[in-house]
């Protein structure tokens, strides 16, 4: 927590529902702390810390980014392989956020739904992406995506536009799958991988993408290569494998450290930074936040508007000779440093 300058990190057991979950809340001097519950089965309890500490950082850098007046924080359900979910477990989990008084709020993750959500939220208040507002994030954040990879193609190619670019895809989830619909709309040519191979066999039938394993994915020879699973993916294995000339995906954390973006740019390969680039689903539910409510146009207006800032990380980038993970930390601390001070200004309720 010193390291990376966390407030608080919550640790939660529900010995009736056998729920083990973690909160780590990274920063809120922008506003509370929005970020998404992740049920993962972790090998052990210091990795699902770990994940924890990471992501709510990653969030703080984030929503910063995308310009909202939010902090960052993420939540973990360490789960048991194939553990079926419980209306119990998710309604302990609900009162564990409603016991931090609206410092932290919820939204959906990797392996938590929209149906999760609404069941979390007859515990407590502080949830985001109910069916009846904003909904799915994932489709926001595959849009930002989209819109993120044609910034990059632009600045590669000279054009964003993506007819005959090749995309390898790495992970078919719920913004994976949307990905792959809008690129292949835009007519880019896919090759795609998932762990679960029915995902990707059935992705290839509707798309006629090319089909590799999950670890082949890396040895692709293509424009752009879009992690969108889990993070951690870019590292010193990695790295030497990609034949491609952009990383830009929806995963988070997809650096395993710092020093792989060096590396990327050491290779003249383009890093879309993954905070900025998969902002969309946190705006599309932060807009629920929006004093006059939730208004879907609105919101996507805002996710559209991603492109711009990724070309503007890239810009500050070449200009400052920098890699373009330093250049989006530059970004979002100089608006969490502005901003900060004025929230530090006290002002009676």
């Amino acid at each position: 927590m010193r390291e990376h300058g966390h407030e608080e990190v919550v640790f939660w057991y529900d010995r009736t529902t056998g729920l083990r979950a973690i909160v780590a809340i990274h920063d809120t001097s922008m506003g509370p702390a929005l970020g998404g519950c992740r049920r993962w089965h972790y090998a052990t309890e210091e990795e699902a810390l770990t994940d924890a500490l990471r992501l709510s950082r990653g969030m703080t850098f984030k929503n910063a980014a995308m310009g909202l007046d939010l902090g960052g924080g993420k939540s973990v359900i360490w789960a048991e392989p194939d553990a079926p979910k419980s209306e119990a477990m998710l309604r302990s989990f609900g009162r564990l956020v409603e016991s931090l008084g609206g410092r932290y709020i919820t939204a959906e993750d990797v392996g938590i739904n929209a149906e999760d959500i609404e069941t979390m939220a007859r515990e407590t208040q502080f949830v985001g992406g109910l069916k009846e507002t904003s909904g799915d994030p994932s489709p926001a954040t595959a849009l930002g995506v989209l819109e993120g990879i044609k910034a990059s193609v632009a600045h590669v190619y000279g054009s964003p536009s993506l007819q005959g670019r090749h995309v390898a895809i790495q992970g078919l989830g719920h913004v994976g799958a949307a990905l792959a619909r809008m690129l292949h709309e835009e007519g880019a040519q896919l090759t795609v991988a998932d762990i679960t191979p029915a995902h990707a066999e059935r992705m290839a039938q509707e798309l006629g993408a090319a089909v590799v394993e999950p670890d082949a994915i890396y040895d692709v020879a293509c424009d752009v290569f879009a992690p969108c699973a889990l993070g951690a993916i870019l590292n010193d294995e990695t790295i030497p494998r990609l034949a491609c000339r952009i990383v830009a995906g929806s995963a988070n954390n997809q650096l395993k450290e710092p020093r792989h973006g060096d590396a990327l740019r050491a290779r003249h390969i383009l890093y879309a930074p993954d905070f900025v680039i998969n902002g969309g689903g946190v705006v599309n539910v932060a807009d629920e936040l929006h004093p006059d409510g939730y208004h879907h146009d609105r919101a996507y207006k805002r996710v559209a508007q991603i492109g711009q800032q990724v070309a503007e990380v890239i810009r500050i980038a070449e200009e400052e000779d920098i890699p373009t993970y330093e250049a989006a930390d530059r970004l979002a601390l100089a608006r969490l440093e502005q901003i900060g001070r004025v929230r530090r200004t006290y002002l009676p309720e």
